[in-house]
């Protein structure tokens, strides 16, 4: 798959009280995986959708990363499409 590769702005960045648990609990922190979204690495999402997530960068719309915890917890990260906020997230608090 291809990335576009270049960093883009994360606007305020915020996290769920479930996604914080989640990740305290697997003692991982949350930087791993904001690190990994704003470098184009969209983690577990299928072909198409790591496609739309590139297209979204030179669109301006949204972009949605899924990255999977040691425990196999998985969290979402959204950057908004005016950039203005990035959320980590549970899928099941969206």
């Amino acid at each position: 798959m291809t990335a576009a590769k270049r960093p883009f702005p994360l606007g305020q960045t915020v996290a769920t009280p479930g996604a914080l648990a989640a990740l305290e609990k697997d003692g991982e922190q949350p930087a791993t995986f904001l690190d990994r979204h704003v470098r184009n690495d969209w983690g577990n999402v299928c072909h198409d959708d790591w496609k739309a997530n590139d297209e979204a960068l030179e669109l301006g719309e949204r972009v949605l990363s899924s990255y999977m915890l040691k425990d196999g917890t998985k969290i979402w990260i959204i950057t908004e499409a005016d950039r203005s906020a990035t959320t980590i997230l549970l899928p099941e608090e969206y």
